[in-house]
C-alpha cells in the first residue's frame, strides 16, 4: 500500500520497514499494521486537534505539568507556541502512561518506539494470530463476559495503584488478546492524585464496564466497585491484588464549620 505521509519519516529512518495495511481509525488516531524491527507491529498516528472529537479535554489535562515553565505559561495563555506544546504533550501522554502502566503490571501493548509523533508498539493478536478484536465486537457468552469483566476490574485497580485513571475506558478500548483483555488508548489518561475530576471519571469508566456486563447477563446487578476502589485508594489501602466486595457506604459526616470557626476564634 502507499505509505501515509505521517509514516514517511519513520520509513526514511528505517524504523518502519513496511506499511502493511490500515487496522482501524478512531476519534483520536489512525492505526496501521507495519513491519518494524523484523516483527509485525502497529503504528498509531495521532490526528490533529482540529480533527479529533474528544470532548471536555480540560477535565483530563488538569494536573499535567511540563518541565519547562515557559512552555507551561504559553500553554495556559493558549499562544501559538503554547498550542503546539499542548498538542505535543497530549500525544506524549500515551507513551508515558504505557511505560508507567507496563512497569505496574497492567496489560497494555508493549511500546517499541515513539518518533515524529507516531507511536509504534506491540501488535495484539488473538489465539489464531489475527488482529485481536475489540471487546465490543467480540461474540461472548455470559460466563466468558463475567471472566473478562473481573479481569478488567483488576486492571483498573492496578492502574489506580499506579496513580492512573484511564479516562475513556469502554469495551471499545479493550482488545481481546490470546492471553486475555488488553487495555488500549491512553492519551486522555489522567493523574489520579492531581486531578479533581479523577474520582468521577473513574466511576464513569467502571460504569462502562457495568454496561458491557449488562449486555451479556440478564438481570445483572451493578455494585459500587468504583466507589469502593476510590475509597481504598484515598486511604492508601488499595493494592494491585485487592479483591473488591462491592461494598460502599457514603461518608455522611459533614464538617462542623461553625464549631471550627468558634475554635479558631
Amino acid at each position: 500500500m502507499n505509505v501515509p505521509p505521517s509514516l514517511l519519516p519513520l520509513v526514511d529512518d528505517g524504523i518502519i520497514e513496511e506499511v502493511l495495511r490500515p487496522l482501524m481509525s478512531g476519534k483520536e488516531a489512525q492505526v496501521f499494521l507495519v513491519r518494524a524491527g523484523g516483527q509485525d507491529r502497529v503504528a498509531k498516528v495521532y490526528k490533529d486537534a482540529q480533527q479529533r472529537s474528544f470532548k471536555h479535554r480540560a477535565d483530563y489535562t488538569e494536573g499535567r505539568r511540563t518541565r519547562n515553565t515557559r512552555d507551561q505559561r504559553a500553554m495556559l495563555r493558549r499562544s501559538k507556541h503554547g498550542k503546539a506544546q499542548d498538542e505535543a504533550a497530549w500525544r506524549s501522554t500515551e507513551v508515558d502512561m504505557i511505560y508507567r502502566l507496563r512497569a505496574a503490571g497492567v496489560r497494555v501493548p508493549a511500546p517499541y518506539i515513539f518518533s515524529d509523533g507516531v507511536l509504534v508498539m506491540e501488535f495484539i493478536t488473538d489465539e489464531d494470530g489475527f488482529a485481536a478484536p475489540r471487546l465490543g465486537d467480540a461474540d461472548l457468552g455470559p460466563d466468558v463476559a463475567r471472566q473478562v469483566f473481573e479481569e478488567l476490574l483488576q486492571e483498573v485497580i492496578r492502574m489506580l495503584c499506579a496513580g492512573v485513571v484511564h479516562g475513556d475506558l469502554s469495551d471499545f478500548n479493550v482488545l481481546l488478546g490470546a492471553r486475555g483483555p488488553v487495555v488500549i488508548d491512553f492519551p486522555q489518561a489522567l493523574d489520579a492524585a492531581g486531578n479533581r475530576n479523577a474520582r468521577n471519571i473513574l466511576i464513569r469508566d467502571v460504569e462502562n464496564l457495568h454496561n458491557f456486563m449488562a449486555r451479556w447477563s440478564r438481570g445483572y446487578q451493578r455494585r459500587p466497585y468504583a466507589e469502593e476502589m476510590w475509597t481504598l485508594y484515598e486511604r492508601g489501602e488499595l493494592l494491585p491484588d485487592t479483591r473488591l466486595r462491592g461494598l460502599y457506604r457514603p461518608d455522611e459526616r459533614r464538617a462542623d464549620v461553625g464549631g471550627l470557626l468558634r475554635e479558631i476564634g
